[in-house]
């Protein structure tokens, strides 16, 4: 026998985008041990209704990052089409930034469920961001703004090298966000 699935009721799915706007922020600053009666707190729902949302911990971090990436592809798409290409690849690499910022404090717990099978779903949109920043790249040589031989995988390796290289700390957005700036103003003719 063959049953319908339902779909979700407008309140479930309101307090699922609570909580994974919760979890952001509380995870996000909270690394792998935040708690995650704060992530419901927050989102101003019992833990219950987390469970039932996410299963676990890891099953919420992924949400997050799931939702970070789809808002990146979002951002990039029609970037493209601005009149200055360069100044939107370093607007779209600054708001990569603010994702690389909370995937930092969620990292431990993302090594530990990062399998083959749990990346999977992350492909598509992996594979969407490379596009616009391919997109992006090429409009800003169409219009002689930077030199022809860069890659959309030069631009992403390099933002997440600079990323990673520096020290967490108070610091870190604004430091980052300065060597972004010095590598884009280098990627000029």
């Amino acid at each position: 026998m063959e049953t319908s699935r339902r779909k979700p009721r407008s309140d479930a799915l309101r307090n699922r985008e609570l909580l994974i706007a919760a979890a952001k922020d509380v995870l996000g600053k909270g690394g792998p041990e935040a708690s995650l009666e704060a992530v419901a707190r927050q989102a101003g729902v019992g833990i219950g209704t987390l469970y039932r949302n996410f299963p676990d911990r890891e099953a919420l971090f992924l949400a997050v990052f799931l939702r970070e990436l789809e808002d990146l592809v979002t951002t990039a798409d029609g970037l493209d089409q601005t009149d200055d290409p360069l100044g939107a690849l370093r607007g779209w690499l600054h708001a990569n930034v603010a994702i690389v910022e909370t995937k930092r404090g969620m990292l431990g717990a993302l090594s530990l469920v990062m399998s083959d099978d749990l990346k999977r779903p992350f492909a598509p949109l992996a594979a969407q961001i490379n596009a616009a920043v391919a997109r992006l790249l090429a409009a800003a040589v169409a219009r002689g703004q930077i030199r022809d031989d860069v890659t959309a995988d030069d631009v992403l390796q390099t933002m997440y090298a600079l990323c990673y290289a520096r020290a967490p700390g108070p610091e870190w957005r604004t430091q980052v966000l300065r060597l972004l700036d010095i590598f884009v103003d280098g990627l000029r003719r």
